[in-house]
């Protein structure tokens, strides 16, 4: 570590980092009378309204679809006590690497890890991240493979049991893959696109407004439920952008961006209920993993379902190239971080990616399972443990005592996570053991 006086005067303190892992930050002593510590030498420019919804926009994905099927397997009082539970615990453990990175001033979750357990720990977060953009990526295949021929299917007006290849699912999503997917994915930088591709995923989930009477209900117990806690907590990950996101927020500080983060996780808790109710009392049992595809049991040549289908359909699939960028990148850190870019190492990477993820999709028996494991595996990483022991580890002992409160209740987050993740994984492996994940509604 080592100090230095910027033209003021002011006295910054720099960590000494050989590997260029971390950036240089820069700290200011909070004491009496002294300025406020500043997250780093960045000048922020993002508004508070604007990090919001950037966080929100992270938080928003794909497992809006399931919620539903979720709901209907639980009934409406459990999903809400489990939605309640899993948003709160999410804006915790945001708490807790806010305030590791206060301590550190670094910006990146894999860089968080490194900090705390060196090249073990940057590899746990960047696999775990990697396991979650897959899963992410998976899911919006998903949606174009079943999604897709009932489009070109109301537009033909096909007959659906006939044996078309335009029809077949596994054709169509190789083909949006290459025509699609994969130019995009090759671009060096994304760069204004983004915007355009985000706005566009956070307006295109649909939420179905018909009202129909329905009672509480008694909460049920079907096996289906062992998915109902991995797909909340797969709908609630955004913790690896909340470093970038606070980064790049003007004035920042950690109170105002924890306020950010539970304003942005308040809203997709409310969005998410109000998705997963309408769609649970539109459909009741009949729901089916992926809320979309149910819609065809109503009309599926009916205009609104049909321009949100396509709606959908386009913001998945410009989604994909911008969530295969982090995974690149975590990969090119992971495994070539003193290499500098090559265009035959991007253009491999982003082929073997996409050819996994088309294998993971051909081959899902239903969405179900990409959100199951996913949300049973890499979430609860990011989410619970990870963060937990980052701040263990990072937090000084002279600041806080290994058997404070504050890093007592860390452990036990931990612990949670480590158990929540256990008992899922022991929950799916008995579904698909016995065969019951195929009733489920797959297609």
């Amino acid at each position: 570590m080592a100090e230095e006086l910027d033209t003021n005067g002011t006295q910054n303190v720099r960590f000494d980092d050989p590997d260029d892992i971390l950036e240089n930050e820069e700290f200011l002593p909070n004491g009496d009378g002294r300025k406020p510590m500043r997250f780093t030498d960045f000048e922020g420019k993002t508004s508070f309204g604007m990090s919001v919804f950037n966080l929100g926009n992270a938080i928003m994905g794909s497992g809006i679809l399931g919620l539903a099927y979720a709901m209907a397997n639980t009934g409406i009082l459990l999903f809400l006590f489990l939605l309640t539970a899993v948003a709160a615990l999410s804006s915790y453990s945001i708490h807790l690497l806010l305030k590791s990175s206060g301590i550190v001033g670094i910006r990146a979750y894999e860089q968080l890890g490194y900090r705390a357990f060196g090249t073990t720990g940057k590899m746990a977060a960047g696999i775990a991240i990697t396991l979650q953009n897959i899963g992410a990526m998976s899911s919006y295949l998903y949606i174009v493979k079943s999604e897709f021929p009932l489009v070109i299917q109301a537009f033909s007006r096909a007959d659906p049991t006939a044996d078309l290849w335009y029809l077949n699912g596994n054709y169509l999503v190789i083909m949006v893959s290459i025509s699609v997917i994969l130019p995009l994915a090759l671009m060096k930088q994304l760069g204004e696109l983004h915007l355009f591709f985000s706005l566009l995923t956070s307006f295109v989930f649909p939420q179905n407004n018909s009202w129909s009477m329905v009672t509480l209900g008694v909460c049920v117990f079907p096996s289906q439920t062992a998915y109902t806690i991995p797909i909340l907590a797969f709908a609630f990950v955004c913790h690896p952008e909340v470093l970038p996101i606070y980064t790049e927020l003007r004035n920042p500080s950690q109170r105002r961006m924890q306020h950010v983060s539970n304003l942005s996780i308040l809203v997709m808790y409310t969005m998410y209920f109000l998705a997963a109710l309408f769609g649970y009392l539109t459909f009741y049992g009949k729901t089916e993993p992926e809320l979309l595809h149910t819609y065809s049991r109503i009309d599926p040549y009916d205009t609104l379902i049909l321009c949100v289908r396509l709606a959908v359909l386009t913001a998945v699939t410009l989604t994909v190239p911008i969530v295969l960028f982090p995974v690149r990148r975590a990969l090119n850190q992971m495994f070539f971080s003193s290499k500098s870019f090559n265009w035959l190492r991007h253009v491999a990477i982003a082929i073997t990616l996409l050819s996994l993820i088309n294998m993971l999709v051909i081959f899902a028996p239903n969405i179900l399972g990409i959100f199951g494991i996913i949300g049973a595996t890499s979430a609860p990483c990011l989410i619970f443990i990870f963060p937990a022991v980052f701040y263990i580890r990072i937090v000084p002992k002279e600041q806080e005592p290994m058997f404070s409160t504050p890093k007592i209740l860390a452990a036990c987050f931990a612990g949670l996570g480590v158990a929540f993740m256990t008992m899922s994984l022991s929950f799916i492996i008995i579904d698909w053991t016995t065969g019951s994940s195929n009733s489920g509604g797959g297609h």
